[in-house]
This record gives structure tokens, C-alpha cells and sequence, in this order.
């Protein structure tokens, strides 16, 4: 029980990746965490090792409505009647030309990175509004910058999550929530590290982030106190491609992102 009223944060696909990162830097720093993950078992583990009374955690496929809206009442419950920061981190990727990749996957993919942010900002917003302050993060990437060949399922999907978090940091200011995301570029998580044929894109650009780069950026968008700000860029190559889709002709855009993806 969050009996000393720390500030709460709800995170998704948390056992691993960004979203374990954002975790323990979360907790360390004094925060409430709640844990959920669809890997049985893993999310318990994690609260285990950050300590039982500083989380409480549970098994969540963030496509399911119902299981989404269930866990978010029990967090609220163990947080002391507050949600102060809900980060929507679930995600999967699959690479590949789309023709070769089965549609079941393709549904999968925008079940879980599209599905569960609508799922999570639904439940949460009755909590959100009874916290004052309370923010949404959600997980964007550089992808949804333009649109990337050999990740045209996740590119979209991101596409859609920015889109929504534009609309809804306008929709919600009205109850003081602000709904930021984060897009960042490709970083060293299993989600990444894992993909047995690499695009050029990803030996192009490199992996020059790490999991904990982007939690910090979560942290400073959960205290950000100046000029509301929509859209986190961890490292500096994100940052530069953001500029460059807004001040360059969408040919270039176009020209850049084949060159990029060896298209």
C-alpha cells in the first residue's frame, strides 16, 4: 500500500527493455510503481528485486480493455487513490518486407502498440483526472517521423500513437493532465538486439541508445514544469531527423528514408 502518498506511475511492458529501465528509475528515485507485463511471472519477479512495497505488479496483455481497466482499479487502490504518471511502454516489433510477414502478425502488431495506448488512456483517465498534475507518456518512435519500409506495421502504429497523443494533450488540458510521448531511435532492448536479420536501417544508424537513456527522458517529462511540450526526442539523432521533417521538402524526407532503409 502506497501509504505515504509517494507519486505513482503505472507502467506497461515493464519486465523488460525500456520499460524495466523506467522502473527501477522510477523506484530508486521514490515513486510508486506499478509493474505490468504479459510474461508470467516476470513483472512479480521485478518487484521482488525493487522491493514489495515500493510496487505492486501483475500479468497484462494491454489489448484486453476489460484486463487493462481491472489492473488500473487495483493500482489506483494500491497507490493510495492516485495515478500520477501512466506510461504506456507495451510494444512489439516484427522486421521485414510487409508481404512477408503474416497478417495475423501485422494485427498483433497493432493490437498491442496501438490497441493497448487506447486501451490504457481510457481506463486511466477517471484516476488521471482525480490526481492533480497527473501526465501520460506514451511510446512513439523516430519511425513515426515518416514512414519506414521494412517497419510498416510499427512505423504506422507509432504514426497513430503520436496522432493520439496530439489530440488528447488538447482534449485533456482542460483537466490539467498533460499527454506527452517519447521517440526515440533504435535502442539496445531484446526487442531490438533480438532480430535475427537486421534492416539496413538498423546497421545504418546504429544502436547509440540504452534503455535507461529513454527512461530518463520519461522522468524529465513526468516533472516538466515550463511551456507544455508534446513530443521527447532521447539523442541527438531523433532530435535532427525531427528538425530536418519539419524544415525539409517531403521529397527529401521521402529520398533520405530509401537511402536509409536500402530501399
Amino acid at each position: 500500500m502506497n501509504t505515504n502518498s509517494r507519486p505513482a506511475i503505472f507502467i506497461t511492458g515493464a519486465s523488460a527493455g525500456i520499460g524495466r529501465a523506467t522502473a527501477e528509475l522510477f523506484a530508486a528515485r521514490g515513486w510508486f510503481v506499478g509493474l505490468y507485463d504479459v510474461a508470467d511471472g516476470a513483472a512479480e519477479a521485478l518487484r521482488q528485486q525493487l522491493g514489495p512495497d515500493r510496487c505492486v505488479a501483475g500479468r497484462l496483455d494491454a489489448s484486453d480493455a476489460t484486463a487493462f481497466a481491472e489492473a488500473l482499479r487495483t493500482f489506483f487502490d494500491a497507490a493510495g487513490g492516485r495515478l500520477d504518471l501512466l506510461f504506456n511502454c507495451a510494444g512489439i516489433l516484427s522486421t521485414g518486407d510487409f508481404d512477408s510477414i503474416p497478417v495475423e502478425r501485422h494485427q498483433r502488431i497493432v493490437d498491442v502498440n496501438l490497441r493497448g495506448v487506447l486501451n490504457g488512456c481510457h481506463a486511466a483517465l477517471p484516476y488521471l483526472r482525480r490526481t492533480p498534475g497527473a501526465r501520460v507518456v506514451n511510446m512513439a518512435s523516430a519511425s513515426a517521423l515518416h514512414g519506414v519500409p521494412g517497419f510498416a506495421s510499427y512505423s504506422s502504429t507509432k504514426f497513430a500513437v503520436r496522432g493520439l497523443t496530439e489530440a488528447l494533450g488538447i482534449e485533456w488540458a482542460r483537466y490539467g493532465i498533460r499527454v506527452m510521448d517519447v521517440s526515440p531511435p533504435f535502442v539496445a532492448t531484446p526487442m531490438v538486439t533480438s532480430i535475427a536479420a537486421p534492416p539496413a536501417s538498423v546497421n545504418r544508424l546504429g544502436i547509440r541508445l540504452q534503455a535507461a537513456d529513454v527512461a530518463l527522458a520519461v522522468w524529465r517529462a513526468a516533472h516538466w514544469r515550463l511551456w507544455p511540450r508534446v513530443h521527447w526526442y532521447p539523442g541527438w539523432q531523433t532530435k535532427g531527423f525531427a528538425a530536418l521533417n519539419k524544415l525539409s521538402p517531403s521529397w527529401l524526407n521521402r529520398f533520405t528514408t530509401r537511402l536509409i532503409s536500402g530501399y
